[in-house]
């Protein structure tokens, strides 16, 4: 290493300052200045640490016995400057900087360097890369929510908004970030604002906010990290959509029947042998405590044998709650299954709430509609059939419950397993105990005990003294398909009696719905129908009778509907679904 005498070398230090030498020691990267005749005149703190060579030893010394490889003179020669280098100083890689200095005359008077830890520039590089990714990741989960949110800094600028909240409040995402948090209000103060100064988090203020004046809750609570306010995040309710799902938690009350069973197994109509099966085997399941599963078409009386395993059952003195899912909103499905604790959400009762389950506790709880339950409460109502526990919504506590299950559809719950709109594992718990109910046109022997018996019961309701079927009618009752079954036997029953004078006690052929007068006359017409699919005949049937009513109505739609007893919509559906 060539000796070079120390004081005759002019430094960077003999021009400045002591502020100007800590200011290059306070710098994390490192700083290397040397002369136009390569010696280094300045090399601070940080340059020392990654080098791993002390100020004193380099201070004065040529930066090529120094400092392998720096290439300094290089640019020192040359003039020319070197950005972004990737550098191995010993077992160090650097990435650094190389550019000449020069006088006021254009001259090369030395070279300055300036330089940092590989691994710490990609230490930062990753940390940036992290949260950005992060700041994607929460803009991201927030904007999937259905609840409107709003995140505020410190200062109480908005920062973030999900696209719900931009659409509580009727203002774009652009018209909000950034701004104070006051921006969207038109009446009430700032709930991030008075957060952040406070501390404190606040439940359900009452706010009016953005250009529609609407009407909202706002929850706003502080966000502290490590001790220190880093920032507020606010949600809000549109109270228009609360009144809303109250209006139709009441409406969704009135569909829900908690009643006594009305029906017994004595009361039941089973000469048919299809019929006697299902009932013995009802009879066999009301002993046990076992899960039942009733499948069967609409109308076929599932309610009927749900109400007489009941009361068969040792539970009979205990409640008997029966559900409607496919009348439940699927908004309201959890919190009236399984109930709600005090605060769970905005608008709940300050008490909480009861779920069906817990009122069914000790009794039995009927289904109706099964396969109509969303996949989110299937896992829960597994949990119910598994584990006889549940949690009410916005509960952290596990309840025992005492409840026997009585499912009914006239789905084919297979199919639905197949489609992934019903849970595999839900379906095996439910399917313990199954009992198919066959329809009325597979039970033609209960026909003649089942008319009496209805018309008992239509006797009753309106006053009559109707007594028996002619035999004409009663053909065309034997001839009918009855897709609507026992309910829709009842239904033509009771418009029987509708159209009979009082006086009168035999149901004639002329009492009957205009469709079912016509039926021979159809089937007729259509003798070739006998070699066709069971759809098949009963699609040809079906226009045949409409396209006559249409003829006889003179093509008014509503007046065919109304003679035939069907809506106005199902016409419409029947019309183009036969294609007439």
């Amino acid at each position: 290493m060539k000796c070079i005498n120390k004081s005759d070398i002019k430094t960077a230090w003999d021009f400045g300052s002591r502020q100007l030498r800590d200011l290059f020691n306070a710098a994390s990267d490192g700083m290397i200045v040397i002369n136009e005749m390569g010696v280094i005149i300045l090399i601070n703190i940080a340059a020392e640490r990654i080098l791993g060579i002390p100020v004193q030893d380099a201070y004065g010394q040529l930066a090529r016995d120094v400092i392998s490889g720096s290439r300094l003179d290089y640019v020192l020669e040359t003039g020319i400057a070197e950005l972004n280098q990737k550098q191995m100083i010993g077992e160090t890689y650097i990435v650094t900087n190389r550019v000449p200095l020069r006088d006021e005359k254009d001259q090369i008077v030395g070279v300055a360097a300036v330089f940092r830890e590989f691994t710490e520039v990609e230490q930062l590089t990753e940390e940036l890369t992290s949260r950005n990714e992060m700041q994607k990741f929460l803009e991201t989960i927030i904007d999937v929510t259905q609840d409107a949110i709003s995140v505020a800094d410190q200062e109480g600028k908005i920062i973030m908004v999900n696209q719900a909240y931009t659409q509580v409040i009727g203002m774009p995402k652009e018209e909000v970030v950034g701004k104070l948090s006051t921006v969207d209000i038109r009446e009430g103060e700032s709930m991030h604002l008075q957060v952040v100064k406070t501390l404190d988090a606040v439940r359900g203020i009452p706010l009016r906010v953005g250009p529609g004046n609407r009407e909202v809750l706002a929850s706003v609570s502080p966000i502290i990290i490590k001790g220190k306010l880093c920032g507020s995040v606010g949600v809000v309710h549109d109270v228009s959509e609360i009144k809303r799902l109250s209006k139709e938690l009441a409406r969704t009350r009135m569909l829900v029947n908690r009643s006594q069973p009305r029906y017994t197994f004595e009361t039941m109509v089973a000469i048919d042998a299809a019929m006697s099966i299902a009932v013995e085997q009802s009879r066999h399941a009301a002993t046990t405590p076992a899960t039942i599963l009733l499948s069967g078409e609409s109308g076929t009386g599932k309610e009927v044998f749900a109400h007489s395993i009941h009361y068969a059952s040792y539970r009979s003195n205990k409640p008997f709650v029966r559900v409607n899912c496919a009348a439940l909103p699927e908004t309201l499905f959890e919190s009236e299954l399984f109930g709600y604790e005090a605060g769970a959400f905005s608008g709940a009762l300050r008490s909480g709430k009861k779920g069906l389950f817990e009122e069914a506790n000790g009794g039995t709880i009927f289904l109706d509609e099964i396969g109509e339950i969303p996949l989110m409460v299937q896992a829960k109502l597994l949990r119910v059939l598994q584990e006889r526990e549940f949690t009410k919504v916005g509960g952290v506590k596990a309840r025992s419950i005492d409840v026997r299950v009585i499912a009914a559809t006239n789905q084919n719950l297979d199919v639905a397993v197949k489609k992934g709109s019903f849970r595999e594992d839900l379906y095996y718990r439910l399917n313990v105990f199954p009992i198919v109910i066959p329809p009325l046109r597979h039970r033609m022997a209960d026909l003649p005990q089942l008319i009496v018996h209805i018309l008992e019961k239509l006797n009753q309701e309106y006053g009559r003294n109707v007594t028996a079927v002619s035999s004409e009618a009663f053909a065309v009752f034997r001839e009918y398909l009855w897709p609507g079954n026992v309910r829709e036997l009842e239904n033509v029953l009771g418009r029987a009696l509708i159209n009979m004078q009082f006086s009168e006690t035999i149901i004639l052929n002329r009492h009957l719905p205009p469709f079912f007068r016509e039926i021979k006359s159809a089937h007729a017409m259509d003798t070739n129908l006998i070699h066709n699919s069971l759809p098949q005949m009963l699609e040809a049937v079906e226009r045949k009778i409409i396209e006559d009513s249409l003829k006889k109505n003179n093509g008014n739609r509503t007046q065919t509907a109304l003679q035939l007893g069907i809506a106005i919509r199902s016409l419409y559906y029947k019309m183009e679904k036969l294609k007439i």
